[in-house]
């Protein structure tokens, strides 16, 4: 009976611990509240993504942020919103929000910035929208992805003129119509992208005076004609399928710093001719296909577009451009490097004209007068101030002599993926010229004597065989010579760089031992040599102070345990995988380890060891993973050292005897040959009795 007693008992206390927890689970339940999962500051509450489906009770005194991102909540009524007067900044986005009352937003009078983007504000958005009109201090606004279409977007905005950042991307706008930032004269930044935006109606920013920065990528436009937004000064048009971009008439210049025409379908460079503050310009990704003066448009093309009457190409277009310090043609299909369309760019510095289709730099007449004028004339008018140029993935066979001269100032030089041969040097003297290097093998680019010339890359350009003295007088820092197959390095091939070149890249060339014949390159502190055939590394290696190094997927067995040691103190990673290692000769790897060199793809790397069963690998990570076998004559050469020690021990012990005869040694005998031996205690010598009898003494 008190057994069963017992049992009741547990019974009834365990229902009475679950009705307290379905109680606890009521929302008014009037038990002990439960703690929301948000983290709190004096000023700001976070609740992100809590699983919430109403406003929390009240705040703190003090809190001014509120963050209830990523959660549930539907509405915004005035049951929700007491206890809020003091909040500055609210964010809802992510949330299922349909309705916003004008009551809740009357009790956030200090209200500046509201978020709700990633909502559903498009299902009500009447009655949203006169509410928003009681949002008397907002400053920033954002709406995004709410699938708002061009009314719904301009009701929102009907009455809220202290707003002066506005986001609206990803929404479902088709056209911006006049007047609809009327309301919003403040406005300073505008996100526009991702929409569909095809047509921009004229007026459509004429109240905003003060907009400085507009962002309309990823949308649908075909043309901007008679752009007159003067006191803009970051513009982003990029992802539309603009053909035209005209700039308004006038004398009061722009203020626009930067312009994104990038992934465009523009034929022409741009008409600016009034952008002097202008310093970003990209215009990669369109068709552009020459910088040359037109004398105008294609016919098609001009019936198309009832502005383009009065265009006429680009008839000095780059001249008013001054301040521009990047500027990016790339992915576009002009032929000819323009030096004469640079003139005007007197502050270029970046400069990127790589995946076009550049054949000639020669082709093109650098000045107004004739071809025969002296290169230092030339020079005085188009040389350049560009520090990085960029041309690789370009049709370029061989850059003519003249062609660094006009780049005083070059840093850094991309040409891969082009046809380039490095000519040979001779002394001091610019070697080589794009008729053909010394040896004939076709035209050929001189890098030689560019003293200010520090990064160049050379990758992808078919060289077989680097020439002697190739970049001499040209202190390089930096040298990429990847993914040129089967190219020879000869030991003078990099004459010149032993005291400057700290970086270099070898990769997946598929040089062999002997092909790579390195000097003594006394700053080299990062070299890549993966991708190739080397069984041993180059010799030359021992004498640089190398901190990165890369050998993976080549044929090494080993890594030689000197070159190893002599890297030791400057050696900081190492990238070994894919090499055939050999499971019985992993001393470098215990240097390393001992030197804490990193090691990242150790977990990846195997090595290799013969068993009586077959050959097998092992993770080279589990290192020493156990025992060798011994080589065939080890046994051999341990008994003969054993035979030779116990034949010394042995000697040892005859000599210690003092005169005793051990058995089996041979009686000592005297230097004058008579037989006498000494006598054990007076130490006078004793005539030996004859074998032929014993005597007892």
């Amino acid at each position: 009976m008190l057994w069963l007693g017992a049992q009741l008992t547990g019974a009834r206390c365990l229902l009475l611990c679950l009705l307290l927890a379905i109680l606890g689970a009521q929302p008014g339940w009037a038990g002990r509240p439960k703690a929301l999962p948000c983290q709190q500051s004096p000023t700001k509450l976070s609740c992100k993504g809590a699983g919430l489906h109403r406003f929390p009770e009240e705040l703190s005194q003090g809190v001014k942020y509120l963050e209830l991102s990523n959660n549930f909540i539907r509405n915004l009524s005035e049951s929700h919103m007491s206890g809020f007067g003091q909040l500055e900044h609210l964010d809802l986005r992510s949330n299922q929000l349909e309705a916003v009352s004008g009551a809740a937003l009357a009790q956030l009078p200090r209200l500046r910035s509201l978020l709700l983007g990633s909502n559903r504000l498009d299902r009500n958005y009447l009655a949203n929208g006169a509410a928003f009109g009681l949002l008397g201090n907002i400053e920033v606004l954002d709406l995004s992805a709410n699938n708002l279409e061009s009314h719904m977007a301009g009701w929102y905005l009907s009455s809220l003129p202290t707003l002066k950042k506005l986001d609206l991307s990803g929404n479902r706008m088709t056209r911006l119509p006049a007047g609809i930032f009327w309301s919003t004269p403040q406005l300073s930044e505008l996100n526009l992208s991702n929409n569909y935006i095809m047509e921009i109606e004229e007026g459509a920013f004429g109240a905003l005076e003060e907009l400085e920065v507009v962002n309309l990528a990823f949308n649908s436009l075909h043309c901007i004609s008679g752009f007159s937004l003067r006191q803009l000064r970051v513009l982003n048009l990029s992802h539309n399928a603009l053909e035209l971009f005209v700039s308004e008439e006038g004398e009061e210049p722009y203020l626009l710093q930067v312009l994104d025409l990038s992934h465009n379908r523009l034929l022409y460079f741009p008409e600016l001719p009034r952008a002097h503050y202008l310093t970003h310009l990209n215009l990669s990704n369109n068709l552009i296909a020459s910088l040359a003066p037109s004398s105008g448009l294609p016919a098609a093309l001009t019936l198309h577009y009832d502005e383009m009457g009065r265009f006429n190409g680009s008839s000095g277009t780059a001249a008013g451009l001054t301040r521009v310090a990047n500027l990016d043609l790339s992915n576009n299909q002009l032929q000819l490097f323009p030096f004469a369309f640079f003139r005007g760019l007197s502050s270029l510095h970046n400069l990127s004209v790589a995946m076009n289709c550049l054949q000639d730099v020669t082709r093109e007449t650098l000045t107004g007068g004739a071809a025969g004028d002296s290169v230092a004339t030339l020079q005085g008018n188009v040389s350049l101030s560009v520090r990085f140029l960029d041309l690789h993935d370009n049709l370029l066979r061989a850059l003519p002599p003249w062609f660094f001269d006009f780049l005083p100032q070059l840093e850094t030089i991309d040409l891969g993926s082009n046809s380039l041969q490095p000519c040979e040097s001779r002394g001091g003297d610019r070697g080589g010229t794009s008729g053909g290097d010394p040896q004939g093998a076709g035209p050929c680019t001189a890098f030689s004597n560019v003293p200010q010339l520090k990064h160049l890359s050379l990758s992808r350009n078919n060289i077989t065989r680097l020439q002697p003295y190739a970049f001499n007088q040209t202190s390089l820092l930096s040298l990429d010579l990847s993914e040129n197959g089967g190219l020879a390095l000869p030991r003078t091939a990099l004459g010149g760089l032993e005291l400057s070149l700290q970086e270099l890249w070898l990769r997946g060339n598929q040089m062999g031992d002997g092909s790579a014949d390195l000097p003594c390159l006394g700053a080299l502190k990062s070299l890549d040599l993966s991708g190739n055939r080397f069984s041993l590394l180059p010799a030359g290696l021992l004498c640089s102070p190398l901190e990165s190094l890369d050998v993976r997927d080549n044929n090494l067995p080993a890594l030689a345990e000197l070159a190893v040691a002599s890297w030791a103190r400057s050696l900081r990673v190492l990238w070994v995988a894919g090499n055939p290692f050999s499971c019985c000769g992993l001393g470098w790897l215990d240097v390393l380890r001992a030197a804490r060199v990193r090691l990242p793809d150790l977990d990846r790397a195997l090595c290799a060891y013969g068993h009586r069963r077959g050959n097998f690998s092992a993770p080279l990570s589990s290192h020493p993973w156990g025992p060798c076998p011994r080589p065939k004559g080890a046994l051999a050469v341990l008994l003969v050292v054993l035979s030779i020690l116990l034949c010394l021990g042995y000697g040892a012990c005859c000599l210690l005897r003092k005169g005793q005869k051990p058995p089996g040694c041979g009686a000592a005998r005297g230097s004058n040959g008579g037989g006498f031996v000494p006598h054990p205690r007076t130490g006078q010598a004793a005539k030996e009795k004859p074998a032929d009898g014993d005597t007892k003494v």
